[in-house]
């Protein structure tokens, strides 16, 4: 099967949306797990079926169709109360969800069918939910459940106008023998032959079909089931199936008790009235129009009365029960999909008047006039609501782990309850995205080594049932994600004798337990004594803490053995622009991020041992820029230090002078300097110079290391 170009924008959307819906799927069949009377959860997924199911029809996706089809029906059993929750059905319909996940990633990459190893899957999901499915509601190809319960019983009268192509004949089609079929569906109480078509007898080809009838059809039969018998000449032929004036108020009383829908399409369809083949062909047509005059397509339902699909009262009650829908939701959370291109455009220009607006406040600058300060408070604004549109919840991502948790404990035979809390906390969508992976290795690590099995908990006196936590909440301009388990906590001398072991510590070096604990992120440290499809390989922690250091944050480690351990991943709220303060070194000018600076303080005069001074008693170690990044030129005559704070460690930062809190939009430095530490980018100043990004959390670290080197030379 192939779309044509007026139809791939539809089907993009159709995949947005469909990704929402499977996620919404395997999220209630979780949550429905854990309470199996939530009675609203049950039509939340089975909506999200049907929506599915119906989505698909309308693009003629036969596959995607059947095999939902087979999902919503069991779904439907368990609506109606016929069919109880059980963790086997539960376990039975997550993988289907996953199939229909693969197949819609399949249609975004432009793979319409399944292949053969992808049919097979499915079949083999359908038949584990055979179990599941009562006698009489076994899967049947075309089979529809979008019908409406009361139209789908009784029987319903047809009015159909069959105006047959004039190649029919000579495609070996009789178009008597459709009529005849249609007496096995029901009954034909009345047929009209057409006459108008046909040409006077000099002008007649016997070999073309003239033949047009008005056929009254009584049937229980689905108006879906009726146009199959039109299939082989649908495409040269006039074929309109309609529901008989008698039939109108059926579909009036059962458009009124549908549940809300704000889309007309999916009304007309759901009730029965229309089918998705009809509705496909009508947004063909649709998009067609809008092509051809450059303009809004029409509306869809003038567009059916038009095709004499539907009659103008059916379609007047649908509209009715769109707007009442949009009505009532008009006071709720709305949200909008914005282009990800056209967003990332709107934050570069954001940037730029930032950087417009930074030039007013550089030192040595006229000070502003009142229209100025107006303007830097415009910008300011924008700039908060622009980075806005980034800001989503993180609690979309967290709950993606409850099926990891049950999963793993499955294959484990841990019993692992996960509590989320912080859901609504806020943070930019692009580090939603790239956290997501980091986070996936710290649970399964904790599931695997962390928590023990319910045997040995019970011997420690523990809960049988071990709990993960997963922690989000704002803390100082940062966003963090705790993982804390109440597992066995890290075996502190195992971690260091294996380290030293590998060479990674000298015996004898006295180490914290917070250095001891973070050489687990040592490339190809592992613990493990056996090699398990969890863990075991010494790959994972180590490009954890890559991925979160290249995202501008820091990782920390508590555990207490035999209690639990806590992971803690700190990072900043976006990754586009921050409040800085900007300092000069030399000739340089460097950023140094604002949420990091506790105070600044003059240096004071005279030599200092070990780069060390007293602040209110307390022992301040601190970095000399200039002599770390090699600048030139002699040190000013009064120095300051920046003090700053990374992980509870104070250390300063020895600069020649302030020069305030400053706006910076952070511009990536490259791939030709990505290999370089302690600088996280650039920005432009307003002046046009060029000022480096400190990266404080590598540059304390590197300094600690090599100061720890330094003094641990002459003691060898």
């Amino acid at each position: 099967m192939a779309l044509d170009d007026d139809m791939r924008e539809a089907l993009d959307m159709f995949v947005t949306e469909a990704r929402d819906l499977v996620q919404g799927l395997e999220e209630g069949l979780l949550e429905l797990e854990d309470q199996p009377g939530g009675g609203e959860t049950v039509n939340a997924i089975f909506r999200a079926a049907h929506t599915l199911k119906g989505s698909s029809g309308l693009f003629g996706l036969r596959h995607l169709v059947e095999f939902t089809h087979v999902v919503e029906t069991v779904l439907g059993s368990v609506r109606d109360g016929t069919l109880d929750v059980s963790p086997g059905l539960v376990s039975a319909l997550l993988p289907c969800a996953d199939h229909i996940s693969a197949q819609i990633e399949n249609l975004s990459a432009g793979q319409l069918e399944p292949d053969a190893a992808e049919a097979a899957e499915g079949m083999r999901l359908l038949e584990a939910l055979t179990p599941y499915l009562q006698e009489g509601t076994a899967p049947a190809v075309g089979d529809r459940t979008a019908e409406v319960a009361e139209p789908a019983q009784r029987e319903r009268t047809w009015q159909l106008a069959l105006n047959f192509g004039p190649d029919c004949l000579r495609n070996g089609m009789d178009p008597l023998s459709f009529l005849r079929y249609l007496a096995t569906l029901g009954e034909v109480t009345d047929v009209v032959t057409g006459t108008d078509r046909l040409p006077a007898a000099a002008e007649m080809d016997p070999e073309s079909c003239y033949l047009s009838f008005d056929v009254t059809l009584v049937t229980a039969a689905p108006k879906s089931e009726i146009e199959t018998v039109f299939d082989f000449v649908r495409e040269d032929s006039d074929i309109r199936i309609v529901p008989d004036d008698s039939e109108l108020d059926v579909y009036l009383r059962a458009i009124r008790a549908m549940p809300e829908n704000d889309r007309i399409g999916d009304v007309l369809v759901t009730s029965g009235a229309v089918t998705e083949l009809e509705m496909a062909e009508a947004l063909r047509i649709q998009q067609e129009r809008a092509v051809r005059h450059n303009a809004q397509p029409g509306p869809i339902g003038e567009i059916l009365v038009e095709m004499g699909i539907v009659q103008r009262d059916i379609v007047d009650a649908a509209l009715a029960r769109q707007r009442r829908t949009s009505e009532t939701r008009s006071h709720d959370t709305r949200t909008i999909r914005v282009d990800a291109g056209r967003l990332d455009k709107l934050i570069d220009l954001v940037g730029e008047l930032v950087i417009a607006q930074s030039s007013i406040g550089i030192t040595g600058a006229a000070p502003p006039s009142e229209a100025q300060a107006e303007v830097m408070r415009l910008v300011d604004e924008v700039r908060h609501s622009a980075l806005s549109l980034r800001m989503v919840p993180i609690g979309t991502t967290l709950r993606r782990f409850e099926r990891v948790v049950r999963d793993v404990c499955m294959e484990l035979g841990k019993e692992v309850s996960l509590v989320i809390t912080g859901a609504d906390t806020e943070m930019d969508k692009a580090l939603v995205e790239r956290i997501s992976d980091p986070l996936l290795h710290l649970v399964r690590n904790s599931l695997d080594h962390g928590i023990e099995q319910a045997a040995e908990r019970r011997k420690h006196g523990k809960a049988q049932q071990g709990t993960l936590r997963l922690n989000a909440y704002h803390d100082a301009g940062n966003i963090v994600i705790e993982v804390v388990d109440d597992g066995r906590g890290l075996d502190r001398d195992r971690i260091l004798a294996k380290a030293i072991e590998r060479g990674l510590v000298a015996p004898g070096t006295p180490l914290t337990d917070s250095e001891v604990f973070n050489l687990i992120f040592e490339p190809g440290f592992s613990t493990a004594e056996t090699v398990s499809n969890l863990s075991g390989r010494g790959v994972g922690m180590d490009v954890v803490k890559r991925n979160v250091t290249a995202l501008r944050g820091t990782i920390e480690m508590d555990s207490t053995r035999g209690i639990g351990t806590t992971i803690r991943i700190r990072l900043p709220l976006t990754l586009a622009i921050i409040d800085g303060f900007l300092v000069g070194v030399g000739s340089s000018s460097f950023i140094v991020p604002l949420d990091r600076v506790t105070e600044c303080v003059e240096l004071p005069p005279g030599p200092l041992s070990r780069d060390c001074m007293n602040l209110r008693g307390e022992v301040l170690p601190f970095i000399r820029l200039k002599q770390l990044f090699q600048l030139p030129g002699p040190p000013a005559r009064r120095q300051n230090v920046v003090i700053v704070e990374q992980s509870g460690q104070r250390t300063g930062l020895v600069v020649d002078s302030l020069l305030g809190e400053l706006q910076t939009v952070i511009k990536p430095l490259g791939v030709l300097f990505s290999r370089v530490r302690c600088i996280s980018g650039s920005t432009i100043l307003g002046n046009g110079e060029i000022a480096l990004i400190l990266d404080v959390g590598p540059l304390i670290a590197d300094h600690s290391d090599r100061e720890h080197t330094r003094h641990a030379a002459p003691a060898a």
